[in-house]
């Protein structure tokens, strides 16, 4: 059986208002039809409505508690990466079997994240990190991060109208028109198109931004404006259709072009991200200075660093009168749907990465390649190295 003598735990996600669960009862049974244990720690589901009876339903075992679950499994699903554990007074890295199996979004190229990569380093852990599934057809079922971009450029959304202290439709009253909000939203991929067409129905303006011509077009094909901005396409894009990190000049030029169209918006939405490296800075202290007061900045790439020079990860807080919201779970809000397709992409994983109980560690595969980020005592998820290697140089740069 192709999980034969796999124990998978399942851990309650202690991030703050983490409300997903990695496995529900439906891939439960899944992994135990192809010869898995599954443990799970008591009240995982119960943010996404999910019982521990239900997981016994399923065939699955309930541990009284997180230690438990720790010294009996050797595969650990995970919907965040590992934090420290305030109740047991350790880093979660740290508590994973040497040698064990973690699949998670581990966002490893996030400067606050290398400490915990190099602890699954040093513990020999083998590791996946999801927010770098190579955009290719036989890795769809396992994209992740779209499906939980779909539920945050949704959430980015109606959490800007639940903030902004303006109408976003255009409004008739009794003593003139009031002019619908104004939207920007810069990066277009899966969250950014979500995000356009969110608000959009809900009656705003929006303009986009992007350095991919592909997705222009797919924002220009939503009715919005699309900000003019022309990068040569062997620096804009990379393998699979994603943007790949331009050199710096580019990020100074395409501020620039940014800087008017941000300080006339109501509602910026920041979803430009390099899989697997850390997200460019696309907004400076001096363009929020700018913006008038009330105006919302949601910033949904804070998971890898941040578009926003300010945003503070896992914070909403004013600066200047602006709403500059950097929380890193928003598909957390959407608990219902988010756990369910996040189950679904992880199980597809494991099936792809677990062949009759051992691990499949080939770097000639292409998801492998990508998606690992520790093994055999090592670092070698590439955007993680080229994070350190230029976080360890601006240390030792002289001031």
């Amino acid at each position: 059986m192709p999980f034969k003598n796999i124990v998978i735990g399942v851990l309650r996600e202690i991030m703050s208002g983490e409300k997903r669960v990695s496995v529900i009862p439906e891939t439960a049974r899944e992994f135990i039809k192809n010869g898995a244990r599954v443990l799970v720690e008591t009240g995982a589901g119960e943010g996404a409505f999910i019982y521990d009876k239900d997981y016994i339903a399923a065939g699955a075992e309930i541990a009284s508690g997180a230690e438990e679950v720790y010294s009996k499994g050797n595969v650990f699903l995970k919907v965040k990466e590992p934090l420290f554990n305030k109740s047991l007074d350790k880093h979660e890295a740290e508590l994973f079997p040497r040698k064990s199996l973690l699949i998670s979004f581990l966002h490893p190229a996030n400067n606050l994240n290398h400490e915990m990569v190099e602890i699954l380093a040093e513990r020999e852990i083998i590791s996946f990190t999801l927010d770098s599934v190579p955009r290719i057809s036989r890795a769809q079922k396992i994209d992740a991060l779209t499906s939980m971009s779909t539920v945050a450029g949704y959430k980015a959304v109606t959490f800007a109208a639940d903030n902004l202290g303006h109408f976003i439709p255009m409004m008739p009253t009794a003593f003139g028109i009031i002019n619908p909000a104004q939207f920007l939203v810069i990066g277009t991929g899966v969250v950014g198109l979500q995000s356009v067409a969110t608000a959009k129905r809900f009656g705003a303006k929006v303009k986009t931004l992007d350095i991919r011509p592909e997705a222009n077009e797919q924002a220009r094909s939503l009715g919005v404006e699309v900000i003019p901005f022309d990068v040569p396409e062997k620096l804009a894009i990379g393998e699979g259709g994603y943007a790949q990190r331009l050199p710096d000049e580019w990020y100074e030029k395409e501020r620039k072009v940014l800087a008017p169209h941000v300080e006339n918006s109501d509602v910026i939405i920041l979803t430009a991200l390099i899989p697997g490296h850390i997200a460019p800075t696309l907004i400076d202290e001096s363009m929020v200075k700018k913006m008038k007061k009330g105006s919302v900045i949601i910033d949904v790439a804070v998971d890898q660093g941040g578009n926003c020079l300010l945003s503070s990860p896992g914070e909403n807080q004013y600066y200047n009168g602006v709403l500059i919201s950097s929380i890193a779970n928003i598909p957390a809000k959407l608990a219902l749907d988010s756990t369910w397709m996040f189950a679904k992409n992880i199980m597809h994983f494991v099936h792809y990465v677990v062949k009759d109980g051992n691990i499949n560690t080939d770097s000639n595969d292409e998801v492998v390649r990508e998606m690992l980020v520790t093994i055999d005592g090592k670092i070698v998820h590439k955007g993680t190295l080229e994070a350190m290697k230029k976080n360890d140089m601006s240390v030792k740069k002289p001031h």
